[in-house]
């Protein structure tokens, strides 16, 4: 497993390279490209305290948002109850519901033509309400602030400017940061004012069950940094 320092000083080599064409069509492929370059199998590297360091990547100026991390909302069971409630179907899903929306804790999403749910920010949870006030869903604040340290207690984040579309997509990979000390109230304050952002993402098994395909907290690549108290520049 490649050390911090390898990787800091292989990230400048690879920054002198200026543009270099995507390993992989598509949105995955800028991940795909700087783990070639670096020469990472697993999307983890060992941090300069001997700590494990997830490494993510994002194109400059994208809209494309960036999962921190996946969390399924309580009471256990509930994802049954909003894909009841709240589910369509599409030609797509042969007649299976799914349940496919953004939410954000400053309005009322549109769900079925009206107003759906909207993200509300109590003093030890997050709800998911309707416009009557009725809470159908919920995270304590304990258990998404454990999810984010488990998951992104240390981050390397690279960003690349980028040209071209699929498979000659390229990369120039100019801009990369540490960053540490995960500020949970601040992620709270962004998920306030609507920069962090909650994808409900449930379909339906053939049988009916419910299939969670990751409720997701996501934020756009360019406010990444702020979840973090350290943000030290690399290259």
């Amino acid at each position: 497993m490649l050390e911090y320092n390898q990787v800091v000083e292989r990230l400048k080599e690879i920054n002198s390279m200026k543009f270099v064409k995507t390993h992989r069509k598509g949105k995955t492929g800028i991940g795909k490209t700087i783990e070639d370059l670096i020469g990472i199998k697993e999307n983890n590297i060992a941090g300069p305290d001997a700590q494990m360091m997830e490494i993510k990547s994002a194109r400059k100026n994208s809209p494309s948002m960036l999962t921190l991390f996946t969390k399924s909302p309580l009471p256990e069971g509930v994802n049954s109850v909003l894909l009841q409630n709240f589910g369509y179907t599409t030609p797509k899903s042969r007649g299976k519901k799914e349940l496919h929306s953004t939410v954000n804790a400053k309005t009322f999403n549109n769900l079925k033509g009206k107003n759906g749910l909207k993200a509300n920010v109590k003093e030890d949870r997050i709800e998911l309400i309707t416009p009557d006030l009725k809470a159908w869903a919920y995270w304590d604040k304990q258990t998404l602030k454990d999810c984010f340290e488990r998951k992104l207690p240390r981050l390397m984040y690279i960003k690349a400017e980028h040209r071209g579309s699929g498979s000659n997509e390229e990369f120039w990979f100019n801009e990369a940061w540490l960053l540490s000390e995960f500020d949970f109230e601040n992620l709270i304050k962004l998920l306030k004012e609507g920069v962090i952002l909650i994808d409900i993402r449930i379909g339906q098994y053939p049988d009916g069950r419910p299939h969670d395909h990751g409720t997701g907290f996501r934020v756009l690549p360019d406010k990444l940094e702020l979840c973090f108290a350290e943000r030290k520049r690399i290259i």
